[in-house]
């Protein structure tokens, strides 16, 4: 059986997802791209609730979108530090450790995320 792109991020998603939960002590952020914007989510799996967001839409960063990708992984480290979280568990959500997936969990590094 053939897979398109979207059917096999989707098992790949899936995959990750069943060994990865976020808390409220140790969220998940849960990066989401698609082809103009990226998105980042810290979400408490348990409780059912997004902790802290951030978005290249909301930030109106200028740049490639790579250092578009730094910017927002900054930006939902400093929401996250104001919030009292100091350490996650990173979901790619299916898609590629690379380019602006990486760019955005180096930038949450930078912020002072513990992955």
């Amino acid at each position: 059986m053939a897979l398109n792109k979207v059917q096999k991020r989707n098992r790949i998603k899936r995959r990750v997802r069943g060994k990865i939960s976020g808390s409220a002590e140790l969220p998940r952020l849960s990066v989401y791209k698609s082809n103009k914007e990226i998105y980042a989510q810290l979400i408490d799996d348990k409780g059912g609730k997004t902790l802290a967001h951030a978005s290249s839409r909301a930030l109106k960063a200028t740049g490639n979108k790579v250092e578009v990708s730094m910017q927002v992984g900054k930006a939902i480290a400093e929401v996250a530090k104001a919030a009292g979280i100091e350490a996650i568990v990173f979901d790619r959500n299916g898609f590629v450790y690379h380019g602006r997936v990486k760019a955005l969990a180096d930038g949450a590094r930078e912020g002072g995320l513990k992955f």
